[in-house]
């Protein structure tokens, strides 16, 4: 049963909200009934309901019963179609949340939220506020009654309110009441309109059509997976959850649809994610490519041919780390001080300036993606090919400089074990590729390059003292990072030296089969406080074990960290030591991690 009552600030918890979207944009709906985030027409565009971030000021969308209900939430089978169920005393309802989508472009560009209530059993009176605060809540905006429509106008946005019930203005916000009996629904649309205001209505009919041709293009999406093992419900709706992050206009990949939710309550550690990072972003096309989606790796694949093209990069190299979802390079970082954070965890961050930091490990996460596109979907294009060659001359050229490393960490440049790793697989997979298309390269120097580097981390990343490879050269600092050494075949999973590893990592790292990233105080990393398990972490180490033979551990680990998921099976980026969600959610890294340690697990188990 869901339905955590708010906190006393107005706060629901990070994981009692389940996820819509179409494809552009998402809105985050509480079990409660609010939708308490929301971007009118793409991820990182200013929010019109932020109220998870700031209950007062960021804005939100209640629909609720007026009388005393306990609610359960579940997606529409095998759709990313969100009903809330509200149970009272005179009856059952249910409201129905989607943002339609129907594979057309005409349809997307009205970035239309749909909102059905309906009542199944007895009789249920029901109340909906909508309070939008545009512009992360520092623009104005006016409200009027157009006919039956409420209009929200602000410098920047106009977005109109239809409904099947009477709707009355208070103040900046709109509002109505009512009640419905067994087999009544009601509608609300809200939807982005142009100078002249004269949207469509959303009458029962329409929004009913809506809701069909919603739920048929999201079975036909999930029907092309080739996933048939024993965790289906939950690869699934991973993978659902994955192209929900997908911004269809480019083919970009979000590494999460929310900004600033904090990895610790009252701690700093707030960050934009919504934007591309190549690493998650090439690690998803792994994921999707896995389950058969190949169109989503298509799409990824043109991305990153229009717009990461070697050479129009910053200083540190001719790939940024991210990039806006339009291919932007430009993503500003600045503090929103009027909005207090998610239960007082200020500050909120909008633009991200990791964007101008050095990661090395990007060049191995995106080549490798490119090798297994041009292995299982189709071959790359000459012009691709030319690409790939010079991030792997750059590659060859710079691998041994100190970085900020995967975590990006603010605490200075290290010879992180980790980002040498990805060289080395940046430089392998393009010799792969070379050797079996016969592509022209200079295989000579790749594979000195490749050679040294599998020298250097064998000789400086292993720790004899701890007996296990390390967080970065010539100390002995243990990373969760280095569980991904054996699953980027660098080396073999039953190699003495792995399994001590392994076995130092469990030690150290792991608790209840949770992983954390490193030891803050062991390795400072410029930021104050501590935070939870990193969720993509606990995967890596499931598949780092099946690897290892090590099969009933690893189910088992698998097993717990589903426990950790929340009702609708989502997860954030970390999990706090009382097994809350922490971070931004839902996480691309996460689901696309669970994905790879289930198709693992499935096929050592038999």
């Amino acid at each position: 049963m869901s339905g955590t009552p708010r906190e006393p600030g107005g706060y629901l918890p990070i994981a009692e909200h389940g996820l819509i979207g179409d494809l552009r944009s998402v809105a985050l709906v509480g079990t409660d009934g609010t939708i308490d985030w929301y971007c009118c027409g793409a991820f990182d565009a200013p929010s019109v309901f932020a109220s998870i971030l700031d209950a007062e000021r960021g804005g939100r969308f209640e629909l609720t019963a007026t009388v005393p209900a306990k609610t359960k939430q579940f997606y529409f089978p095998d759709t990313n179609v969100l009903i809330t169920r509200f149970f009272t005393e005179d009856g059952v309802g249910e409201v129905q949340d989607f943002m339609p989508v129907d594979g057309t472009s005409a349809e997307a560009e009205r970035h239309r939220l749909i909102r059905r209530v309906l009542c199944v059993r007895g009789s249920i009176p029901f109340r909906t506020r909508v309070a939008p605060r545009f512009d992360y809540g520092a623009r104005p905006h006016t409200v009027r009654m157009t006919g039956d429509v409420a209009v929200f106008e602000s410098a920047e946005l106009t977005l109109a309110l239809t409904a099947t019930v009477p709707l009355e203005t208070d103040g900046p916000d709109a509002q109505a009441e009512f009640k419905l009996s067994e087999g009544e629904e009601a509608v609300f649309a809200l939807d982005q309109v142009g100078d002249e205001v004269s949207p469509r209505g959303c009458a029962r009919t329409e929004a009913a059509a809506q809701f069909a041709t919603t739920v048929a293009y999201w079975r036909r999406w999930l029907s092309a997976s080739k996933y048939r093992g024993r965790w289906r419900e939950h690869v699934h709706r991973s993978a659902l959850t994955l192209k929900l992050l997908t911004y269809a206009p480019t083919g970009a990949i979000v590494a999460a649809p929310t900004t600033s939710l904090p990895e610790q309550l009252g701690g700093e550690r707030n960050w934009d994610y919504r934007y591309v990072w190549v690493r998650d972003a090439a690690f998803c096309v792994y994921a999707l490519l896995r389950l058969g989606f190949t169109g989503e790796a298509e799409a990824f694949m043109d991305f990153v041919t229009r717009h990461i093209t070697p050479g129009d990069g910053s200083p540190s190299g001719p790939l940024q780390i991210m990039y806006g979802i339009d291919g932007r390079t430009d993503l500003p970082e600045r503090e929103l001080a009027h909005l207090e954070g998610h239960q007082g965890s200020a500050p909120v961050r909008i633009g991200n300036a990791a964007a101008d930091q050095l990661q090395l490990d990007i060049y191995g996460a995106l080549i490798d993606s490119v090798y297994l596109y041009d292995k299982w979907a189709k071959p790359i294009s000459s012009d691709q090919w030319d690409d790939v060659c010079a991030l792997v001359d750059w590659v060859c050229d710079h691998w041994d400089q100190p970085d900020e490393g995967i975590w990006e960490t603010r605490g200075g440049r290290k010879n992180f074990l980790y980002s040498r790793l990805m060289c080395w697989v940046a430089i392998e997979r393009a010799i792969r590729m070379a050797n079996r298309r016969g592509l022209p390269a200079d295989l000579p120097r790749w594979r000195q390059s490749r050679d040294t580097i599998y020298r250097r981390i064998m000789h400086r990343g292993w720790s004899e003292s701890r007996g296990a490879f390390v967080q970065h050269e010539d100390d002995d600092v243990l990373d969760a990072a280095v569980l991904m050494m054996p699953l980027t075949k660098f080396i073999a999973p039953t190699d003495p030296k792995w399994l001590s590893t392994l076995d130092a990592l469990t030690q150290d790292l792991v608790s209840d089969s949770l992983v954390y990233r490193y030891d803050p105080g062991a390795s400072p990393d410029g930021l104050r406080g501590d935070e939870g398990t990193f969720s993509i972490c606990s995967f890596w180490y499931v598949e780092a074990m099946v690897h290892a033979g090590r099969v009933d551990e690893a189910r088992l680990a698998f097993e717990k960290m589903l426990t950790y998921a929340n009702h609708l099976g989502l997860y954030a980026e970390e999990i706090s030591h009382t097994g809350e969600q922490q971070g931004n959610f839902p996480q691309a890294f996460t689901h696309l991690a669970l994905i790879s340690a289930a198709f693992n697990l499935d096929r050592a188990l038999g």
